[in-house]
């Protein structure tokens, strides 16, 4: 029999009642450290008193009134963004997923209004994840995700990532744009070369493409800066935000330049609920916290702390863990023995993660976490380790 929660998941045994900074708590009083932050999501931890004080105040007001009317809280938020990044204009929706969507209907507009009809492929990279959508599976790439959904969505060109030779080959007179993830999530916490960032900046502008940049995961000041594409030095043409922007209130966004936004003219695109009082009332406070002076400064500062702490334990441990990857508060522990075994030892030791490809366990805790939190982390991640030495393999000689 089915349970009534359709199975599309594998759950942990696991359930909170509640939360406070970077710790969960369960029914029966156990206590876990939350270096999974909900998939990257809850950036501001959970019970931010800020956050949950700006969601009821807003509930008792009015929660949704549709895009049919003006919502002052949407148009404050963008305003916000485009004076923050390189946008002149943005676009509020409900995920990740169709904040990408978004994006390739935006590139393609703009191809199309632009007398360019035929530029309609994406060349994306191999390692990707953009969401689940039927178009997003195709822009994925991944024939695990694929299987069994019919014929694949056209338009999207798989390439090697961090290969700008395979790039340029894969440009054709159909290719309207680019698309990648700055760090990598799903694939594995791979982050892209800066230099490559770069190269593929500077080949759009040599052959007229567009650069969409996915930072679903990796924005909203996770890197360190409140998008990743900063580090870089380079501007995109277009970008996607979510699971942080609103702390874990579901929200995602579009950000563009005039160039390519001004196509989407009314009845182009639309949302019922995206971008409706309550979601930009969410998003509004996270903006509040992360863009206070240092607060970006700080998430820097701990996850290069936390960089070296993992460095050290890599070392350490040689039979268990391979490297450490990622930037900011978006790593990766690559592991010699199933990241699934690895996470259960991690929480068998109280703290939580998240598995992602190429054998990698993500850890992406909240951007609130606190120097005491990296402790704890650091000598739990020991201690599951430990557990998971191969029989007879000892700590490394230091």
């Amino acid at each position: 029999m089915i349970p009534a929660l359709m199975p599309t998941y594998n759950r942990a045994d696991l359930a909170f009642e509640r939360g406070e900074g970077a710790w969960l708590y369960t029914a029966d009083g156990r206590r876990f450290l939350d270096f999974g932050a909900g998939i990257a999501t809850s950036s501001l931890g959970h019970n931010n008193k800020h956050l949950a004080d700006a969601i009821a105040e807003q509930a008792h007001k009015v929660m949704h009134v549709s895009n049919l009317y003006r919502v002052p809280g949407a148009e404050r938020l963008a305003q916000r963004l485009v004076d923050a990044t390189f946008a002149d204009s943005v676009f509020f929706c409900n995920s990740g997923a169709e904040a990408n969507e978004g994006m390739v209907k935006m590139m393609r507009k703009a191809m199309y209004e632009t007398g360019k009809p035929e530029r309609y492929r994406m060349i994306c990279f191999e390692g990707a994840f953009h969401g689940r959508t039927l178009a997003m599976l195709a822009a994925t790439g991944n024939a695990k995700y694929l299987k069994g959904f019919g014929p694949q969505v056209d338009g999207f060109d798989h390439v090697p990532f961090n290969n700008l030779n395979a790039v340029r080959d894969a440009i054709g007179p159909q290719t309207a744009g680019i698309i990648i993830e700055p760090v990598q999530g799903e694939g594995g916490i791979r982050p892209a070369q800066l230099q490559f960032l770069r190269d593929l900046r500077s080949t759009c502008d040599e052959f007229g493409l567009l650069l969409g940049l996915d930072e679903i995961q990796c924005g909203m000041g996770r890197t360190g800066k409140l998008f990743a594409y900063e580090w870089a030095g380079i501007e995109p043409d277009v970008l996607t935000a979510a699971k942080g922007i609103a702390g874990g209130f579901p929200m995602g966004a579009i950000l563009a330049k005039e160039a390519v936004a001004k196509h989407l003219v009314p009845g182009t695109h639309g949302t019922t609920f995206g971008g409706n009082p309550l979601a930009c009332a969410a998003a509004n406070a996270v903006l509040d916290v992360i863009l206070a002076p240092g607060f970006l400064a700080e998430v820097d500062r701990k996850s290069r702390r936390l960089w070296q702490e993992l460095g050290q334990v890599v070392r350490d441990e040689p039979t268990v863990f391979e490297e450490v990857r990622g930037a900011g508060l978006i790593l990766g522990l690559k592991c010699l023995v199933p990241n699934g075994e690895v996470q259960e030892a991690f929480i068998a030791e109280g703290m939580l993660s998240v598995a992602a490809g190429d054998n990698v366990l993500r850890l992406v805790p909240p951007l609130v976490i606190t120097d005491g939190d990296i402790d704890a982390a650091v000598a739990m991640i020991r201690r599951g380790a430990a557990r998971c030495r191969p029989s007879g393999a000892k700590v490394a000689a230091k």
